[in-house]
């Protein structure tokens, strides 16, 4: 027997793993395991483990209709491996990539485990279309600037034909098993009150793409963050989707994604310090009051509290909107860019490492590409740019223009003045 371990790749559909699984010679039990590991530092009603789940279901309702089940697991991959071993004759076990420092870690544990047992490990690229070292400069060494790496991405892509792994058609292939399929209250969790938007990615919304996707009320998003990042789609179909307009924007931003993720691939270290070394020296204030009222969208700063409020209640914020929290918290509070990042780790629906914690480097200066330190967004001045009616803040904040609505809790300028003298005697 082989297995197929489902991890990010949360479908049955152009699932480049699955397919080479079922293609194989040996009939193929899927898994799908709930970290302990993981799941153990999440809330109980966690937006992404009750989505995460809703995705198991719709594969167990394919598989059901095969005759066939999903079997769902709840511990540390470790444990159920060693388990499944000692049950079954297992002579393969496949899966997709994940680059994450956790999951490579987590990987090498289970390739020597597989090992002892004879076991082969086969792994395919599935979640980028690009990965590792594939798009590196021409001595091999890889690009820490955006622009070059996505012109050799370009490059490359000509060279390649997408393909699409009609694993969907190879369902049979599956074996029957008696492992049960877990449901969401026997890993002791609840079904979150936080609904995922589905995503949008009709060609309406990507030929306006550039025109429409900075400012937040328009509300012109494609929300395909989190089904990116769990597999729920696939990469290969949303780059074609891309390629059907005329305008970029939209394909830059899945070029953006994977640029993030080799960084992070090269520079794990970058997940806990900062890209450029000297920024590790930033005496940082760290006002854990200043900061809570940061979490609680109560900072004074209509665009500011407005973004927080949105995240908090749904899980989203609208990209623009990041760029400018991001910025406050770390240039106007002097507060650790670890810290926000933390902060969205626990609540972004579409929370990816690679890609949170470039985001956040680059609000700092700390990172690859990113802004120079002296850029300090003015939140103020942000408004008249992208929500000059207020739309989307007063959504978000509807005491807005009373006496309910906090005041500001630092003065721009006076933050602005600190954080250019505090940053200089860092990075000189």
């Amino acid at each position: 027997m082989n297995i197929f371990w489902f991890r990010r790749d949360l479908r049955v559909d152009d699932n480049v793993g699955l397919f080479h699984a079922l293609n194989s010679d040996e009939d193929v039990l899927p898994i799908f395991i709930f970290d302990d590991s993981i799941l153990s530092q999440l809330p109980k009603e966690d937006a992404r483990v009750t989505f995460i789940h809703q995705q198991l279901s719709i594969i167990q309702f394919e598989l059901e209709k095969k005759g066939k089940s999903l079997a769902v697991f709840n511990g540390k991959p470790f444990d159920i491996f060693t388990k499944l071993i000692a049950e079954n004759k297992i002579n393969k076990v496949y899966t997709n990539h994940d680059y994450e420092p956790y999951a490579r870690k987590r990987d090498l544990e289970l390739f020597h485990l597989f090992k002892e047992h004879s076991i082969e490990f086969k792994t395919s690229k599935d979640q980028v279309i690009f990965e590792k070292s594939e798009v590196v400069k021409d001595d091999g060494t890889p690009y820490v600037v955006y622009t070059p790496y996505s012109n050799k991405w370009k490059e490359n892509f000509k060279k390649i034909q997408l393909v699409n792994y009609n694993s969907q058609d190879l369902l049979d292939r599956i074996s029957v098993h008696s492992y049960p399929f877990l449901s969401l209250t026997q890993i002791g969790f609840e079904k979150s009150f936080i609904q995922v938007t589905p995503f949008d990615i009709s060609s309406n919304l990507i030929d306006n793409y550039e025109a429409t996707r900075n400012f937040p009320a328009l509300n012109k998003t494609s929300y395909l963050g989190i089904y990116l990042r769990f597999g729920a789609v696939s990469i290969r179909k949303m780059v074609a989707k891309a390629l059907e307009s005329k305008n970029e924007t939209f394909l830059k931003e899945l070029i953006w994604r994977e640029f993030f993720m080799q960084i992070l691939w090269h520079f794990p270290h970058t997940s806990k310090s900062c890209f450029r070394p000297k920024y590790d020296a930033i005496d940082w204030e760290n006002n854990e009051d200043l900061f809570q009222k940061w979490c609680e969208g109560k900072t004074g700063y209509p665009f500011v509290d407005a973004g927080m409020r949105e995240l908090n209640a749904t899980g989203h914020m609208h990209n623009r909107v990041r760029m400018i929290v991001a910025s406050f918290l770390c240039k106007h509070l002097l507060i650790d860019w670890r810290w926000g990042e933390t902060y969205f780790a626990t609540k972004l629906l579409d929370y990816e490492m690679a890609s949170n914690v470039g985001n956040w480097q680059w609000a700092a200066g700390s990172g690859v590409d990113a802004a120079p330190y002296f850029r300090i967004f003015n939140p103020t001045e942000q408004i008249k740019k992208f929500d000059k009616d207020l739309k989307y803040i007063k959504k978000w904040i509807p005491e807005l223009e009373t006496f309910e609505y906090p005041k500001p809790i630092v003065d721009h300028k006076e933050a602005r003045e600190k954080c250019l003298r505090v940053y200089k005697v860092a990075v000189g």
